[in-house]
């Protein structure tokens, strides 16, 4: 964080002093919420959860080297105390922003967030300093602790926007003004809790409403493949630019293919010229997400060859998404198990289908969470894709929702041991340690809340030491 007198930040965030002897003392070092990660220099916001009080480990933090705690009551060791920690966060979050003026950009959408927002810090930080959004923390909490960690230095400041309902996107983007918002695209994810996708729609817009004008320098980025997402450029006054495969967009692909092990390729356009890329990354999805990039990253100054290099070179930053491992037995493990919704659980399993030409496919799949009445309907489908797919034995596990899975593949034509429908992730495991071969290639994924990735950690290990246990 830049530097802030403990007085300095008591103002800011509305904040009363306790038992600091010396108020002009600074904060240098991050902002964190984990007592574990406070250190020299260093404030922490002390968060009331449900199973542990941050209040209870500000002894510890200050022991480590924490000028403060940001507290709700005092502690008995220097603290700013205020009525709301969050909101506290939030303030001291928008003063700081203020500060650095540094180039904010936010992103938000259905699917992809955390993908394409890897992607443009890869991008942005070949031109200069970029700070951004670490894993999702991409809410109330998360936000304000990201924009905090910016120094002087920084230059672009990338951050992530999540949302729940109406109004949540319009808060962070007050917390955090961005100078360019992205919309990635409006989908089925957390349908169940909007109520709708033209809801969905709404909360998403929120972004672009929050932009600057055009003669100030905003930029709205929308997806010109997605008619919700288009729709959004009546909705704000700044600069409108388009990304996509039409032939409509300022910055589009053209002679999309994948390579033989599923990575995605493509003849980049943009205003300024024309670049191949070859990504690193698994599966057709991250055409969309890597044109989102470009698009930004062309808006801020870049070149079509600066882009196209940084892009063809980009990794994957973030845990469990399409994440791709080769045993040493040579099955391959494509864990994608951080989270699914419709969109993204579609293209896992086209991206498997594409890696497993020639070989046996497996999709280990979970539940998709939060789709209210349309739950039963995607799970079918989802199912009935794999079929369509030839992917090789579907293993649905869990309750009521993987049993429409397997279902809808039965439905499809899955008669006979193409599918199956398991417990648990132990009892997905060893079905495939028992029968996996050589050159097998497994997809692994469902919602966060399923917890799969103990189905790849177990394969991997089974691979490596010849043992597993899910448990």
């Amino acid at each position: 964080m830049i530097a802030l007198s403990l007085a300095e930040i008591a103002a800011v965030v509305g904040g009363q002093t306790h038992d600091i002897p010396d108020p002009s003392v600074q904060v240098t070092g991050p902002v964190v919420r984990d007592s574990r990660e406070a250190g020299p220099g260093s404030l922490f916001a002390a968060f009331v959860g449900e199973r542990v009080d941050g209040h209870d480990y500000a002894a510890q933090v200050v022991e480590a080297g924490a000028v403060a705690v940001l507290a709700s009551r005092p502690v008995g060791v220097p603290a700013i105390v205020v009525e709301d920690v969050q909101s506290a966060l939030g303030a001291l979050a928008r003063h700081v922003v203020r500060r650095l003026g540094a180039t904010l950009v936010a992103l938000t959408g259905s699917a992809g967030k955390t993908s394409t927002k890897d992607l443009i810090a890869q991008v942005l930080r070949r031109k200069a300093p970029t700070v951004f959004t670490p894993g999702s923390l991409n809410n109330e909490i998360g936000l304000p602790l990201t924009a905090l960690s910016a120094t002087e230095e920084t230059k672009f400041l990338v951050l992530e926007m999540g949302a729940r309902g109406i109004g949540h996107i319009r808060y962070l983007a007050e917390l955090t003004p961005p100078r360019i918002g992205l919309v990635l695209n409006v989908g089925t994810a957390h349908i169940g809790e909007f109520g709708g996708r033209e809801q969905i729609a709404q909360a998403k817009g929120e972004l672009v409403e929050a932009l600057p004008s055009a003669e100030d320098g905003g930029a709205a980025v929308l997806n010109a493949d997605d008619p919700l997402v288009r729709a959004m450029a009546s909705r704000t006054k700044a600069k409108v630019v388009l990304f996509g495969e039409s032939a409509e967009a300022d910055v589009r692909a053209e002679n999309v293919r994948l390579t033989d092990s599923g990575q995605p390729a493509f003849r980049l356009h943009t205003p300024s010229g024309a670049c191949d890329v070859t990504m690193r990354l698994y599966g057709e999805h991250h055409v969309s997400n890597a044109l989102a990039a470009a698009a930004v990253a062309h808006e801020l100054g870049m070149s079509a060859e600066e882009i196209a290099l940084a892009l063809s070179e980009a990794g994957s930053l973030s845990r469990w998404r399409m994440e791709v491992t080769e045993r040493p037995d040579g099955v391959t493990i494509v864990n994608d198990a951080y989270n699914a919704n419709p969109e993204s659980m579609r293209a896992a399993l086209r991206a498997l289908a594409a890696m497993g030409q020639g070989r046996r496919t497996w999709a280990v799949l979970g539940k998709m969470a939060e789709l209210g009445d349309e739950a039963l309907a995607e799970h079918d489908a989802v199912g009935r894709l794999a079929v369509r797919l030839n992917v090789s034995k579907l293993v649905a596990v869990g309750g009521v929702e993987a049993s429409w899975l397997q279902l809808g593949a039965y439905n499809e034509g899955s008669w006979g041991e193409e599918s199956v429908h398991v417990s648990d992730a132990q009892a997905a495991v060893d079905l495939l340690r028992s029968e996996l071969r050589p050159g097998d290639v497994v997809l692994v994924k469902a919602s966060r809340s399923v917890g799969l990735e103990s189905v790849a950690q177990a394969l991997l290990e089974a691979g490596a030491e010849g043992g597993v246990d899910a448990r």
